[in-house]
């Protein structure tokens, strides 16, 4: 079973079911043609989707570990929102909820939250434990894209 995203063209902002196994294919909108932002998001992304998410984004995955109980989760939430809509030819972010999907949790040892890492094919980018105020969020996110681009 292959999951989808959404994705909405940049260009008349039509929605488009892309396979994440065809990210990699550069998908152009079905409406006008246009290529389609290969990031963005907030995703989310479960114990059955992460590895397939991690290995067909063409863009680095910030992957956001977080529980909906957890208050500096909600906090970083709308900050994380914002660089995904600024960055969504740049870079994908992905939350997954650590309560609802144990197994990726316990693989990354997750034990504080919220945890972020930055993956590009699949490889372990940088790890940023704890909540950051939203400039410095933004900077810690160019770097992981900065350093997949090297």
């Amino acid at each position: 079973m292959s999951d989808t995203t959404t994705i909405e063209c940049d260009s008349c902002h039509k929605n488009n079911r892309v396979p994440l196994a065809r990210l990699k294919e550069k998908p152009k909108c079905g409406a006008c043609g246009e290529p389609l932002p290969l990031g963005g998001g907030p995703i989310t992304v479960t114990d059955a989707n992460f590895d397939e998410v991690l290995r067909t984004s063409p863009v680095p995955v910030v992957v956001d570990f977080w529980a909906p109980w957890c208050g500096p989760c909600r906090m970083i939430g709308p900050a994380l929102e914002k660089i995904a809509s600024e960055k969504a030819h740049d870079v994908l972010i992905a939350k997954l909820n650590v309560d609802e999907n144990p197994k990726v949790a316990a693989r990354f040892n997750v034990r504080s939250i919220p945890m972020l890492m930055g993956f590009h094919e699949g490889e372990t980018l940088d790890t940023q434990v704890g909540a950051l105020p939203p400039a410095s969020l933004k900077g810690w996110i160019d770097r992981v894209v900065g350093r997949a681009n090297v």
